[in-house]
């Protein structure tokens, strides 16, 4: 078998075993994912505005 693909299989079930036993921790933790994303969103913008004017 690829390693590849046993990999991200294990992945995957590790993250549906954390959502089904903790849903509020997993929730928690998208949270801070889409957080962190929305951040680097923001500083781009900034950049990009400093750069502009």
């Amino acid at each position: 078998m690829d390693t590849k693909k046993i990999i991200t299989g294990a992945l995957g079930v590790f993250v549906l075993f954390v959502i089904i036993t903790q849903p509020i921790k997993a929730a928690d933790m998208v949270q801070i994912g889409f957080q962190g994303i929305s951040d680097a969103a923001h500083g781009i913008g900034e950049f990009m505005t400093e750069l502009v004017t």
